[in-house]
Order: structure tokens, then C-alpha cells, then sequence
């Protein structure tokens, strides 16, 4: 790849064989109880969640957006609904920008949660470069790659956004880098309410932005 990442607003397509494929992370959810939710039901934004996708989408206002894809969960729609006010279009699911599947979706689970002292939860611990306990990377950016390059088809010569989650996000971004896909997951930059932006020449990308439209913070939310 060419170029590389910078930070702030990506070039806009300029040219039929340039589009923009623009990954934006949901906003903040509303998790009470802390837990790792996942791909569970019924995890919706918060307040300040629906303010980062406003956020979002006025970063967004005046591109030449021709394309919006979501993942279908709660969060993740409810972030894309005012980018697709803005640009006047309908949302699209795609199920290939989902958050990953988990064993330990529906608890806590980090430092100091206890989970460590489980014996029942040492089988899927063993192999952090897989990950072993859910969803290996190599498929992740596999179905990330697929939807960013339909993403790029259908918006061509203009730009498309993909509404997804964090990790996903973030394998996608290391893939087109070329780094290994396994990483300390502290160390993601892809913030609540984040757009991370692939600018595609002849179908290949070329280049990598990274915008936080809400400003910072925000990276310790479980299950996001």
C-alpha cells in the first residue's frame, strides 16, 4: 500500500478510478452493568452515544456519500441513522460488519472482573494470536475486506460509509497495512463514534485516514 495513515478529514474522491470507503464506529452505548455485550439484543445508544453519531454525520455532511451499510445491530443502525438523514438514503444492512462473536458475550470480563480464577474459562484463553475465544482475525478481515471492496463498487468513483464496530474496524485496518492481525486490544485506535477512512485507486487501496468527529475518549466501553 502507498501512502499511509494520517490524522483529520481523507481526501475527497476526486477522480472515477479514486473512492472513499469510510468505516465509522457507533457511538457510546448504554451498558449499565458493564458487561461484554457483543452481538447481544437490545444494546442501544446512549445520550452521548446518539450525539457522537450526529457528530458523525455532520463530519460527514457535504461529502459525496453514495452508499450506507451497516452492521444490523441496535447500536450500530441507530449510528447510522443520522447519516443517512443527512444524505437523504436508506441504511442497508450487511451482516459482514457485525461485531465479532465472543464465549464471554453477556458477562464481565477484564482486569479484576475474576474471570482469570474460572477454571471453565481457561479452555478459551490459550491462544490470544487465534483469538480462542471467539471470532479468529483471519475471518474477520476476511468478511471486512469483502464488504469494503462491494462497499467500493457499488459507491464508485464517489465514497461509501460502513457503519461496524470496533474490532472489526481495526482488523481491517491492520490487514490493509499489511501488520499482523493479532494486537493488544488497548491499544485500537478506533474511538467511540471514530471514522477511519480507505481511499480505493483501481481497486486497491492506497492510502488510510483516522478522524474522532466527537473528539477523544471512550475506548474502554465493553463489547463495542
Amino acid at each position: 500500500m502507498s501512502g499511509g495513515a494520517w490524522e483529520g478529514r481523507p481526501p475527497a474522491a476526486a477522480a472515477s478510478d479514486t473512492t472513499v470507503v469510510h468505516l465509522l464506529r457507533h457511538g457510546e452505548v448504554h451498558n449499565p452493568r458493564d458487561v461484554l455485550y457483543g452481538r447481544l439484543p437490545g444494546y442501544r445508544l446512549s445520550e452521548d452515544g446518539r450525539m457522537m453519531a450526529k457528530a458523525a454525520a455532520d463530519f460527514l455532511a457535504g461529502r459525496d456519500v453514495a452508499v450506507l451499510l451497516s452492521s444490523p445491530l441496535e447500536r450500530a443502525m441507530e449510528t447510522a441513522a443520522p447519516v443517512a438523514a443527512e444524505f437523504g438514503f436508506d441504511i442497508t444492512e450487511d451482516e459482514r460488519l457485525i461485531e465479532p462473536w465472543n464465549q464471554f458475550e453477556g458477562e464481565t470480563f477484564g482486569v479484576g472482573s475474576g474471570v482469570l480464577r474460572r477454571p471453565s474459562a481457561w479452555r478459551y484463553l490459550y491462544d490470544p494470536f487465534r483469538p480462542s475465544w471467539g471470532e479468529p482475525y483471519t475471518g474477520i478481515a476476511a468478511r471486512m475486506r469483502a464488504a469494503m471492496a462491494d462497499a467500493a463498487r457499488a459507491a464508485a468513483g464517489r465514497e461509501a460509509v460502513c457503519v461496524s464496530h470496533q474490532l472489526p474496524i481495526w482488523v481491517a485496518r491492520r490487514a490493509a497495512e499489511q501488520r499482523h492481525l493479532w494486537h493488544h486490544p488497548g491499544r485500537r485506535q478506533c474511538a467511540l463514534g471514530s471514522v477511519t477512512s480507505m481511499t480505493y485507486q483501481n481497486g486497491k487501496i492506497t492510502a488510510i485516514s483516522y478522524a474522532e468527529p466527537a473528539g477523544s475518549g471512550g475506548q474502554r466501553h465493553a463489547g463495542a
